[in-house]
């Protein structure tokens, strides 16, 4: 692969991964999904238990994660549940690393 499609492949990934690093750019919200990745899903209060923030600042935290693709939500009741949705993350971060693999080792 000549350097410039591969650097091309690579913008294109982080372009795509953007979102993401972004959502995941704040403690609060690591802290949000590392609670989430042991847990099927939580809503908003069963969250601010373990979160040292007021209700509607992790309702802020859960907007910002949801917009960036990280979480999707339920209604379930009336209350709203939230889960990870990392699946397409995950794969743009498989591959970012195969690509920097193959470069690295060219």
């Amino acid at each position: 692969m000549n350097e410039s499609m591969g650097n091309q492949k690579v913008i294109n990934i982080f372009e795509n991964l953007s979102p993401y690093l972004q959502g995941l750019g704040d403690p609060v919200r690591q802290r949000i999904i590392s609670l989430l990745i042991d847990q099927e899903s939580m809503n908003v209060s069963q969250i601010a238990e373990h979160v040292p923030m007021s209700r509607p600042t992790v309702s802020h935290h859960l907007k910002i994660l949801r917009q960036s693709g990280l979480l999707s939500v339920q209604k379930k009741g009336t209350e709203m549940y939230y889960k990870l949705e990392f699946n397409d993350a995950i794969e743009l971060i498989k591959q970012l690393v195969h690509l920097v693999e193959v470069e690295c080792q060219s």
